[in-house]
């Protein structure tokens, strides 16, 4: 194989080179410094989050880290998921339920009975989260299994095709966690710093737009392309061509 024309072997030692080593050395020096300096045993902050864990709002103490002591790790979490689906809607439209084959009869019979339950289970994830494992994480990965199976099956025209309300969903668990960030600024406290007496309650409004928004997201990655308009989507299905 040749190497390109614009290849070069030169291994001198240039000004940008030598400051470019010296950064990366004094950063692994650093790191290395800060692993070595810290105690051989430590219990951390375990002690003070349980006992903290009354005025959290929840009795699940991962719930409690995740919604309450850390909740803007969990507020970039979902922007993150977000950013990822607008990533991957850059590249390419869905394509239309036409270019599938039709579902058969089995997995069809199948699917009743399942969904409802699928659909079950993910909101008991979601209300148990508060007092054990669970939460909107969960609830959202059990609801996109929904969305996924109705994609395999050819029943989710319906969802992917009003690309007003997808957008809506999709942004809301974001919309949501920020406007509660604001609001609880806006009365005098700090950043995700929830009022005693309704931080259950915020912390579940948080959590029901999440799931939403978690299940979309991961069902978006899955079809792999930006959802069709009402229109494109019509047409697409009646010419049975996939759009560009």
């Amino acid at each position: 194989m040749n190497a390109p024309d614009d290849f070069t072997d030169d291994t001198r030692l240039t000004p940008l080179r030598l400051m470019i080593m010296l950064f990366v050395l004094t950063l692994a020096g650093a790191l290395g410094w800060a692993v070595c300096s810290l105690p051989a045993y430590s219990s951390g902050l375990a002690v003070t989050a349980l006992a903290e864990l009354s005025n959290s709002g929840v009795l699940n103490p991962v719930t409690a880290a995740v919604l309450n002591y850390r909740g803007y790790d969990t507020l970039l979490e979902i922007a993150v998921l977000l950013l990822a689906v607008i990533g991957v809607w850059s590249l390419a439209q869905a394509e239309p339920p036409a270019a599938f084959e039709p579902a058969s009869p089995v997995l069809l019979s199948f699917l009743r009975i399942v969904l409802p339950l699928m659909i079950l289970i993910a909101g008991y994830l979601l209300w148990i989260g508060s007092f054990a494992p669970g939460g909107a994480f969960q609830g959202g990965a059990v609801l996109a299994g929904v969305l996924v199976l109705l994609r395999l099956s050819n029943q989710d025209r319906a969802i992917w095709s009003h690309e007003v309300w997808l957008r809506f969903c999709l942004v809301l668990g974001l919309s949501v966690f920020i406007a509660v960030a604001v609001g609880v600024m806006a009365g005098g406290g700090k950043l995700l710093e929830y009022p005693r007496a309704h931080a259950g309650m915020l912390i579940l409004l948080i959590e029901s737009a999440a799931l939403i928004s978690i299940a979309l997201t991961l069902a978006a990655l899955f079809v792999g392309g930006r959802a069709l308009s009402d229109e494109d989507s019509s047409r697409a299905s009646d010419n049975g061509v996939q759009p560009e």
